[in-house]
């Protein structure tokens, strides 16, 4: 008689799936969350500067643990925060914002990407 994980890893439930795959269905990736996106963004501007976490942590009055857990995604650090770190990076919001929606944007299937016109649109 087959064991109980034997019979769960044969039956399609492993790794905790809720239910069993399809053949041919992929499961659809989760989007990123804002939080780990930016903070993939500024760790790059810091790394392109060369400069080491607690240098520009020192600068942005923040801890360098703090400074690398919003880098790591693990902190939803305030307005006042991401202005401090960015100001430390030399880098201003708007084009940090814009930065961050622009690696959002592009971490959406093509399929799924609404136009801003039409976002505007559905606005209004």
């Amino acid at each position: 008689m087959p064991g109980l994980r034997a019979l769960w890893l044969g039956s399609g439930m492993a790794d905790n799936d809720a239910a069993p795959r399809t053949p041919g269905r992929t499961t659809p990736q989760p989007e990123p969350l804002w939080r780990e996106v930016l903070g993939r963004r500024l760790r790059a501007h810091r790394m392109e500067q060369q400069e080491k976490l607690a240098e520009t942590a020192e600068r942005a009055g923040i801890s360098p643990q703090y400074l690398s857990e919003i880098e790591r995604g693990r902190k939803e650090p305030s307005s006042e925060m991401i202005a401090a770190v960015a100001g430390a990076l030399g880098i201003t919001l708007i084009d940090l914002t814009q930065q961050v929606a622009e690696d959002l944007r592009a971490s959406q299937p093509q399929a799924a990407r609404v136009p801003a016109r039409a976002m505007l649109a559905l606005a209004a």
